[in-house]
């Protein structure tokens, strides 16, 4: 397919769990650990201010922090006046949006529903949404479409969502 990443050529051929992309799977299943860790922490965190709200800007302001000290650490080169005026306005503030939504859903959720039954339920609505998105190309990535393995894996995500939510 046209304009699809290597990523996306790989893991078709090979699986995601292929020789070499261990190291991918192990990363992305500690980043899903963190986002649980942050979501409790700062969940319990708002609940001790009495405000989701609030604890969503201090964790925004303690990600910017550690971000803005992670670029300076590593990033080789800044995005010239070119690569900023050729971004689409949407992108420079959609992502936040969608962010703040989702953060302060965390922080309000999980005191009321619990770690477990919140991040079952996000998690579900991330995979939905991923895989119709990468059906469909949209937010300008590569295209990765449905097969049957993948909505047979998404109907067993369900099943568990529902069986973990049981009690």
């Amino acid at each position: 397919m046209a304009g699809e990443s290597t990523y996306v050529k790989e893991a078709g051929r090979r699986g995601l769990y292929g020789r070499g992309m261990s190291y991918q799977v192990l990363l992305a299943l500690f980043a899903g650990a963190a986002i649980a860790t942050q979501a409790g922490l700062n969940a319990s965190l708002g609940k001790q201010l009495g405000s989701p709200l609030f604890a969503t800007v201090v964790a925004f302001g303690a990600g910017l922090g550690f971000t803005l000290l992670a670029t300076m650490a590593v990033a080789r080169q800044m995005p010239g006046p070119v690569a900023i005026r050729a971004v689409p306005a949407y992108l420079w503030f959609t992502g936040g949006l969608f962010s703040a939504f989702a953060i302060v859903s965390f922080y309000w959720l999980i005191p009321r529903m619990g770690i477990g039954a919140t991040m079952s339920l996000t998690l579900t609505g991330q995979l939905l949404l991923a895989l119709v998105a990468g059906h469909y190309g949209w937010f300008q990535l590569p295209a990765a479409p449905l097969s049957p393995s993948k909505m047979v894996g998404a109907a067993t995500l369900l099943v568990g969502v529902v069986l973990v939510n049981r009690g």
